[in-house]
């Protein structure tokens, strides 16, 4: 499977409406064609049956690399696999390349979800994304504690996942005052599920900094607390 035809097979998915209706939602410059998420996934289904790993990764990044909004989504999906045998370094060197570009939430929360498995599969990559909380671009820098989300959603962690956690939590008392609406958002989608396996935590964190989050993250991030 080249680029060339996975962009045939998606541009035949193509709603010239929906495309003009999700192009005026997500505010980008970039082509849409208007297929929905659901028709992308049947493709990929289809594309992994057939291509190695090596191919995946090739695919992957051509279809990025077309700036099409779905060729993007189906990238993203193509690499989203809770294991890699071998784990390849390749896998989470792209995924890690276009976070230090992103520029909308949608793209970057498809493309997050694929890097959270790399994450989980090697937490030593934790280190790269510590310089994301200092990036520039406020989608990489919101990539950092989206990608971490597994952290905040282990029923049962271990001592090493225990540190991990506070690692982020840290992060994210850096993000506290700043003012863009998803990086607050990002915060208290963390808090909020966190709040779902540790309410204590929760409840220390947002004493100790919630008054630098804005009203409406701290009453998300608070939503699940027993009495929130």
């Amino acid at each position: 499977m080249t680029p060339d035809r996975a962009l045939a097979a998606l541009r035949a998915l193509a709603d010239p409406e929906r495309a003009r209706q999700m192009a005026a939602y997500h505010k980008t410059e970039r082509p849409f064609l208007g297929a929905g998420v659901p028709a992308i996934e049947a493709l990929v289904r289809d594309w992994r049956a057939v291509c190695t790993l090596d191919e995946r990764v090739a695919l992957a990044a051509g279809l990025w690399d077309s700036d099409v909004h779905e060729a993007r989504i189906a990238a993203a999906k193509l690499l989203t696999q809770a294991r890699i045998r071998p784990d390849d370094s390749a896998v989470w060197a792209l995924i890690a390349g276009w976070a230090e570009g992103f520029d909308s939430w949608a793209l970057a929360d498809h493309a997050a979800a694929a890097g959270s498995r790399r994450l989980i599969a090697d937490p030593s990559r934790l280190d790269r994304l510590e310089h994301w909380t200092r990036h520039a671009n406020l989608w990489t820098r919101r990539a950092a504690l989206v990608m971490t989300l597994p952290w905040a959603r282990l029923p049962h962690p271990k001592p090493a996942d225990l540190a991990l956690r506070e690692r982020v939590l840290g992060w994210a008392v850096g993000y506290a005052d700043e003012h863009e609406w998803f990086i607050q958002k990002a915060v208290a989608w963390w808090l909020r599920d966190l709040s779902r396996h540790d309410p204590p935590r929760v409840r220390a964190w947002l004493s100790d900094h919630g008054a630098q989050l804005k009203p409406f993250a701290r009453r998300e991030a608070a939503r699940h607390l027993p009495d929130g």
